[in-house]
Parts: structure tokens; C-alpha cells; sequence
């Protein structure tokens, strides 16, 4: 028999799979920018966003402790020129608004306020006094684009007053020495000049005679003052055993007398109009030296061969700046008047009691007597307050009401404080 075949079912066709392709090696990690373009071509980034600023607070964040130093000043330098260069530009932007601006621009109000601020946040390395410093300029600087100023002060450079001009007005401001302070007061009087600065009384010598006679003499306002620490030094280009003659100007040798009488009894004490003409002396004269402050040392290439002579170490001058503004009261100000009474007992008494009555802190009264041949004496008086204040209003309506033969408010202006 024939074999029966058994039918098969028809076998699916079963697609092969394509064979895995192996997993994609991870991509090494995209270096940091940092590494692929250079730090320096970098444009520089506000203060708070830029990582490479340290904290106003002093302690380096993470990422600017690994950065080297070089490259961090950098960055800090490029962001310092052009926070300088905005907050130059908001200055003008600022005083665009102002109506008087050259008022304003002279008050002291704004630079008290930038020390305020320098005192409060600062810690440190840089001292309040460097601080300041590199601002003042800066302030200078800002003024000047609002209005040129010109400055008359009893030269030559690098004496005492031309510090207390660059303290007050800047190195921007024209500063104009003249010989003499009657010269101070006439350039400002002619309108030479936009102020004028001028000693008026040392804490040593007290009052500076010539200052106060100008004022009997012509119309000018005190509108500022300037108070410096002076410290006064002994120059030479000899050893000290060789000197035989010192210069200086007559307050100056008065300061240091004590000092000289002790330490330099053999050498001559010869005057000159300044402290600036003093240390020339002493570059340019064999066995000369010269007292005179570390400035004028510096600029004259003077050595120094003995520091601080003065005998006083607070030894503090007072200069007045000089013009025809009103300066604003602050709330820490002083007035300054002139005042002829009669030449009779009591009178000065009868002037005086205002002042107690009406609560008002004398600071400074000095008396000289009149040129005129009448016999009497003039009185600079110095006191608390401003004179818009009604207290002060008072006080000089009760000063008139005596009546003196002569009361001229010579202004009214902010206190300061001795700079070092």
C-alpha cells in the first residue's frame, strides 16, 4: 500500500532581527567656559552678578578662592572705572534737576555725606582717612564738569593752607596762590575768584591777626571751614650736629619752640613768608634746615630728620573759607559776627547776656582794637547754630536792640572735623 503523506502546515516566515547596535560612548563633559576663552576678553559684569567680586563683606565666596588673584584684580579694576565713570555720570545727571546748581555744588553737604557713609561701612584693609582720599578727587572732579572753580589761597603750593584748599575743593579746582592773605580777600572781592581760603586760628597761637583785620575791612562772607592737623617737621640735607640755621614761617618756629629751644639750642631761628620757602631753603643752602610739613619734604626733596615737632601733637589750624554764598543749614553749624560796643563798663557784659538767655554756646571771641582814632575794640564772635534758626534770629535782634555802633553777620556754615 502506498503511504499516505501527511499535508504539513505551511511554516511563518520570521523576520530576523537586526542585529543591536552597542550603546553610544558617553561624550566627555564640555570643558567650562571658563577654560575655553580667555577670562580677560570677558566683558565685565555688574558687581552682584560677577562671581569674581568678593562680598562687600570680606569673606571670598567658593568659586573667587580659586581664581588667581591677577586675573581677579583685574576684573575688580575693570568694574571700579566703570562704576567711577556711572556714578560721575549720575552726579550730572543729578544736578540737570537743580536749580542753582553752583550752590548746591559748593556745599559740603554731599562730600559730609559720602564721609558718613566711608565712616559707617568701612572694615577695612584701607583706612576712612585713605578712603577719602581716593574719593575727594573723584568728588573734585564731578564739580568741575558743573562749573570751572577758581580758588585763592595764601600760597605757595604745598604749604599748609594749599593742603587745606586740595582737602576742601579738590586737586580739580584751579587753586590760585597769592602772597598775602589782604591779597585773598581782594581777589575774592574783585571777582577774580570764586572763593578764597584763609588761616583764622590755631589752636596753639589762637587767632590769626591779619584774617580778622580783613574782615573789618571789606564785605566778604565766611561760607566753609577747613580744619587740619598740622604736624610739623625738621628738614636737612646734613646730619642735625651740622645745622646752624633753621627757617621757617613765624607760627610755624612759634609751635615747635619748646622743641627747638631743647634739641636744637646751637642753630639760628631765622623767618621767611613760608613753610614752602623754608624747605626750598634747606634743598638749596648748606648746612640750612628747614620746619616744615612731609609735602613740601617730598616735593623739595628734603629728607626728613626729625617728625612731629610741634609741641602740641593736637596742634590744629583753622582756615575759613571765603565768598559771597550762603551755605544751607546742616543741623551742625556755626555763625560768625562782628561786633563794636561802646567803649564804656558793662558794655561787653550787656553784649554777652543774649547768648545766655537764648541758650547759644559761645565757641570763640576774640577782641582787637580800632584803627580809627576813636578808642574801643572790635569783637569776632563764634557760635553755635545757623542763622536761619529763630534762636539765632533772637539773639541778633536782642544784640541790636542795645544798640552796638557796629553788628555784621559774617555768615553762617557747617562745622567740620579736623582732618589728620
Amino acid at each position: 500500500m502506498a503511504k499516505k503523506t501527511s499535508a504539513k502546515a505551511p511554516m511563518k516566515k520570521i523576520a530576523k532581527k537586526a542585529p543591536a547596535k552597542p550603546a553610544p560612548k558617553p561624550r566627555p563633559a564640555a570643558k567650562p567656559v571658563v577654560e575655553q576663552k580667555p577670562v580677560a576678553k570677558k566683558a565685565p559684569l555688574p558687581p552682584a552678578a560677577n562671581p569674581l567680586v568678593r562680598p562687600l563683606s570680606g569673606r571670598p565666596s567658593d568659586l573667587s578662592s580659586q581664581i588667581p588673584p591677577e586675573i581677579e584684580l583685574t576684573h575688580v579694576d575693570e568694574q571700579l572705572v566703570a562704576l567711577l565713570n556711572r556714578r560721575a555720570a549720575l552726579y550730572l545727571e543729578k544736578m540737570k534737576g537743580v536749580h542753582a546748581p553752583s550752590k548746591v555744588m559748593f556745599s559740603d553737604l554731599d562730600q559730609q555725606t559720602v564721609w558718613s557713609m566711608i565712616d559707617r561701612i568701612n572694615q577695612g584693609p584701607l583706612t576712612s582717612a585713605e578712603l577719602k582720599t581716593i574719593f575727594r578727587p573723584l568728588l573734585s572732579a564731578g564739580r568741575q564738569r558743573i562749573k570751572h572753580t577758581r580758588v585763592a589761597y595764601l600760597g605757595p603750593p604745598f604749604s599748609f593752607t594749599h593742603q587745606a584748599a586740595i582737602s576742601r575743593f579738590g586737586e580739580s579746582a584751579d587753586l590760585v596762590p597769592v602772597s598775602t592773605i589782604a591779597t585773598v580777600f581782594e581777589e575774592v572781592n574783585r571777582g577774580h575768584v570764586d572763593f578764597g581760603l584763609v588761616p583764622i586760628e590755631n589752636s596753639t597761637d589762637g587767632r590769626i591777626v591779619d584774617t580778622l583785620d580783613m574782615f573789618t575791612r571789606l564785605p566778604i562772607r565766611i561760607c566753609g571751614e577747613v580744619q587740619v592737623h598740622v604736624h610739623h617737621n625738621l628738614l636737612a640735607r646734613c646730619d642735625r650736629s651740622e645745622i646752624t640755621e633753621i627757617y621757617s614761617k613765624p607760627q610755624a618756629l612759634s609751635q615747635c619752640r619748646d622743641w627747638l629751644s631743647k634739641n636744637m639750642p646751637h642753630a639760628r631761628l631765622i623767618e621767611v613768608t613760608s613753610t614752602s620757602t623754608a624747605a626750598q631753603l634747606a634743598r638749596d643752602k648748606p648746612n640750612v634746615a628747614a620746619v616744615a610739613s612731609r609735602q613740601a619734604a617730598i616735593q623739595y626733596d628734603v629728607p626728613v630728620v626729625a617728625e612731629c615737632i610741634e609741641d602740641n601733637q593736637n596742634n590744629v589750624t583753622r582756615f575759613a573759607v571765603i565768598g559771597d554764598s550762603v551755605a544751607e543749614p546742616t543741623g551742625s553749624d556755626r555763625t560768625a559776627i562782628l561786633l563794636q560796643i561802646p567803649h564804656k563798663p558793662g558794655s561787653l557784659s550787656d553784649a554777652l547776656e543774649p547768648f545766655r538767655r537764648n541758650k547759644i554756646n559761645l565757641t570763640w571771641i576774640e577782641s582787637f582794637p580800632l584803627r580809627s582814632p576813636a578808642v574801643g575794640y572790635l569783637f569776632f564772635l563764634d557760635f553755635e547754630g545757623h542763622i536761619s534758626e529763630s534762636r539765632i534770629k533772637k539773639t541778633l535782634k536782642d544784640l541790636e536792640a542795645l544798640p552796638p555802633d557796629r553788628l555784621e553777620v559774617l555768615g553762617s556754615y557747617p562745622r567740620s572735623e579736623p582732618l589728620k
